[in-house]
């Protein structure tokens, strides 16, 4: 008898320890010690809609690991603690990236980049993810809509998925491959899904394009304001218009000053000491320094001075960092007149080509922002153009595309601030939870986030937060990002949902996957 009521007793406190158990584990998976809810949100059938961060781009690429740890993906896992279904996402063929057309590798479309210990280079290996396989398309709808280098009007468009449109430009790969036809815009495409949540983050690339080609007019900036397919303001209303048309709920996040991310803050643009000129050897980069002072520098900056303009041009040091050579197209052009001034000691033919050359050229100052991509420029030799003048940022100015000077900085923070009014705006009209996407990557390049004890900043390779394509977030970032969009949803809805723990995310993707 006492032997059975030992065991009843035994076996009933396994019983409670099993409910506390489960108790607990309830309680931990939530954000404020209760049990989880979606309060007021519907997370059945959740869409995601957006460019390549939605999407899981980084390193330069789209790759299936990249694509797992979208913080779209890992927004869905979230939601699938609270009612969420499945998020189904149009995976790649492989871990390498790129992607092929017809069979054949697209240059322009290049494996992802890892950190080898000395900088960023692309993986080996042959990418297998072909563009025109119909059996992707087949396989969907997909939930995870993100198209990487969609533009906000890009989503409204009905042949952005048309093979046709590759030719023209009017059509994307990304969104080609998955597309149901040639015929449907991606928000019509997400909508045939008859979503109960999304997420909408676009018009990152309305403002990256411009920046990342240095603001040489070749990818111009989204208008602000105008209808549907041209302005902003019109685009965006339209897609929360048509995505809330049926109740549904959602998060939306506004856009980051693009200026703040590694791709613009990496390079300084003062890199030029006595030992970078001089390969390593101080003494050779001295001796280069005084070379260049006396046969280019002196003399360039006495025809500046004599023309009211020396301030664009001052010697090297020797015992400093030296400022980049560029060319600012907001200067006053004067090719004319130095050309006449050096015309008596250089002879009418030279002095001409002087004076094209410098005729809007100086000295790069803190408030430029020498892009990423630049690096690999800067000392090479432009094309056309004869020694000594040969070393581009050296004695031949950087050009537009490698350089964003203050009044195309002025551009973009103009552009990305109307962006966001138009943003918080419909948020607030429509009821959406609201991420303030541009407060968190402002934090990130000042000082940083510290998130289950790891503290992550924008620093190239080393901050945690960036890939190594200096643009898109690494798995840590992408993770971070998540939590963010997760704490607007509960402050929004009422949900409890925690978030994920950033220790379980790498900071950058190894070579081998």
């Amino acid at each position: 008898m006492i032997k059975n009521f030992k065991w009843l007793l035994l076996v009933s406190l396994t019983f409670v320890a099993c409910n506390n158990n489960d108790e607990i584990t309830t309680v931990i998976d939530s954000s404020d010690g209760l049990p989880l809810t979606a309060g007021t949100a519907d997370f059945s059938k959740y869409v995601a809609l957006g460019n390549s961060l939605t999407a899981g781009f980084s390193d330069g690429a789209l790759f299936m690991k990249g694509q797992e740890g979208s913080y779209t993906n890992i927004l869905s896992q979230q939601f699938a603690l609270v009612g969420g279904g499945a998020f189904k996402i149009p995976y790649t063929n492989d871990n390498i990236g790129g992607l092929l057309f017809g069979g054949a590798q697209n240059p322009a479309f290049g494996p992802r980049l890892y950190f080898n210990g000395v900088g960023p280079v692309p993986v080996s290996g042959t990418p297998t993810t072909e563009v025109f396989n119909p059996a992707i398309a087949t396989a969907g709808p997909y939930n995870n809509c993100g198209v990487p280098g969609a533009k906000s009007f890009h989503l409204l468009s009905p042949t952005y998925g048309s093979a046709a449109g590759l030719a023209t430009g009017t059509a994307n790969p990304y969104y080609v491959r998955f597309a149901p036809n040639g015929t449907t815009s991606v928000l019509a495409y997400a909508m045939s899904q008859s979503p109960t949540f999304f997420s909408l983050w676009i018009g990152n690339n309305d403002v990256l394009g411009y920046a990342t080609t240095g603001g040489d007019g070749t990818n111009p900036i989204t208008p602000p304001s105008g209808v549907p397919g041209v302005g902003f303001d019109g685009t965006y209303a339209a897609l929360v218009t048509t995505l809330t048309s049926a109740n549904a709920k959602g998060v939306i996040a506004n856009i980051p000053y693009v200026t703040s991310i590694p791709f613009f803050t990496t390079i300084p643009y003062n890199p030029l000491s006595a030992k970078v000129l001089g390969g390593g050897d101080v003494a050779v980069g001295t001796a280069t320094i005084n070379a260049l002072n006396a046969q280019l520098y002196g003399p360039l900056k006495a025809a500046l001075t004599y023309l009211g303009a020396g301030d664009r041009i001052n010697l090297l040091s020797t015992t400093t960092g030296n400022p980049l050579l560029i060319k600012d197209e907001s200067l006053t052009n004067l090719s004319a007149q130095l050309t006449a001034v050096f015309t008596p000691t250089l002879g009418a033919q030279t002095a001409a080509f002087y004076g094209s050359i410098f005729g809007q050229a100086r000295h790069a100052t803190a408030t430029d922002l020498v892009l990423l991509t630049t690096q690999a420029a800067i000392g090479s030799a432009p094309a056309g153009i004869p020694a000594p003048l040969n070393k581009f940022g050296i004695t031949y100015p950087l050009q537009d595309k490698h350089v964003l000077i203050p009044t195309e900085i002025a551009e973009l923070k103009t552009a990305t601030d109307a962006y966001n009014v138009t943003i918080k705006s419909l948020a607030d009209s429509k009821g959406l939870a609201f991420v303030d996407a541009n407060a968190f990557m402002t934090q990130l390049n000042s000082g940083g986030i510290v998130g289950n004890g790891f503290t992550l900043t924008s620093t190239f390779v080393t901050g945690g937060a960036f890939s190594l394509d200096g643009v898109h977030p690494s798995p840590r970032g992408y993770a971070l990002l998540a939590n963010k969009f997760v704490e607007a949803i509960n402050a929004k809805y009422g949900s409890n949902m925690k978030g994920v723990d950033l220790g379980n995310y790498r900071i950058l993707y190894p070579g081998s996957l």
